[in-house]
């Protein structure tokens, strides 16, 4: 249908794979009493996708629409790469490479063009574009790694009365996997909801710890003049800070000119600052075994997988976004990745998500 449908109908169809999509995008407006944002932000998403299919309607050609449909999962509108068309086909026969859906694209131009039998070509192509070769699991790694599975609501992770019950939460979560006889155990993103690096008897505590098992944590960090999201390595009394990569656009940044930039930042949060980021993923060395260290979006990033790690290990905190599809597709897009690269990913997260993709 979007192959061939008018212009019209590319836009409401855009429209709404864009709302249905990506409604959620707002929710986290919810916790700076700005509710208001949330309809904006999904009429603004719905209109951004509707005018995108739009212009790819201007295109009569179904071969140019399958070529622009193709070059779709190549651009991200403001640095947000969650919209892959080819997400679609993971849980099907067909491949999910670029190529791949390349194929599946022109079977479909080419089964609209051609008239009688020539259409037997167009399913010779969409045989071509069948992933032959089935997606083994992964071996995983030689250590038993625990991830930690909680349910906390963003309302009270970051008060400062549910501090010390948070901490101690956490203290039990690695408690228990000591008792388990884990050798790694992870918890999710910011799940000491504060700056760990600040905390010297906190830090002091999970470095003695890290003598049983090796702990992986989400927080904060500061280096006195900029703050971090980051994930804290204890190994065996050592601490090691992993600092993220790529920010979450309007989360965390805001991809926008300098000047918008600060009004935004000044209007909802209170005059805060961009995170700032490190220049390089961080790879982790434990036990002998590497990890390549990932925080949440950053996981469904092409630029966290450069020269394919074996091993990663992902946080997340969703909560922030749920209830709503967000975990599960933040699952497809970890699943995609993890085939494309053969990248085992243990992935911890605050509500939902948690899971080993291989």
């Amino acid at each position: 249908m979007l192959l061939k449908g008018d212009k019209r109908a590319l836009f409401w169809s855009g429209f709404f794979i864009g709302v249905f999509w990506f409604y959620w995008i707002g929710f986290s407006f919810r916790y700076y009493d700005a509710m208001f944002v949330i309809p904006l932000m999904v009429l603004f998403v719905g209109l951004g996708y509707g005018i995108i299919f739009w212009i790819i309607g201007i295109f009569q050609s179904p071969f140019m629409r399958g070529l622009l449909f193709l070059g779709l999962s190549f651009v991200h509108p403001l640095n947000f790469n969650w919209m892959i068309p080819e997400l679609t086909l993971i849980d099907t026969f067909f491949g999910i490479s670029k190529w791949q859906f390349g194929l599946f694209l022109l079977s479909i131009a080419l089964f609209i063009t051609l008239k009688s039998w020539w259409r037997i070509i167009a399913l010779l192509v969409l045989i071509v574009s069948i992933n032959f070769t089935p997606n083994n699991s992964l071996p995983l790694s030689n250590q038993k790694i625990y991830l930690s599975d909680t349910n906390l609501s963003q309302d009270i992770k970051w008060k400062d009365y549910y501090a010390e019950e948070s901490i101690q939460n956490n203290l039990n979560i690695i408690y228990k996997a000591i008792k388990q006889k884990y050798d790694i155990v992870v918890l999710s993103e910011s799940a000491f909801a504060l700056f760990l690096n600040q905390e010297p008897i906190l830090m002091e505590k999970l470095k003695e710890l890290s003598q049983e098992i090796t702990i992986v944590t989400g927080a904060l960090y500061s280096d006195g003049y900029d703050s971090y999201n980051s994930t804290y390595y204890f190994v065996n009394t050592k601490v090691k800070i992993a600092n993220k990569v790529i920010l979450v656009p309007f989360g965390e940044q805001i991809p926008l000119p300098k000047f918008l930039n600060k009004l935004i930042n000044d209007f909802f949060y209170n005059g805060a600052e961009d995170y700032k980021t490190a220049d390089n993923p961080t790879d982790i060395d434990i036990k002998g075994e590497i990890f390549r260290n990932a925080i949440c979006y950053e996981a469904t990033r092409e630029e966290l997988y450069v020269k394919n790690p074996k091993f990663m290990i992902a946080t997340s905190n969703n909560a922030w976004f749920t209830p709503s599809i967000e975990p599960t597709l933040q699952k497809l897009l970890l699943r995609y990745f993890s085939i494309k690269y053969k990248t085992v990913i243990y992935h911890s997260a605050n509500r939902g998500g948690t899971t080993v993709i291989r």
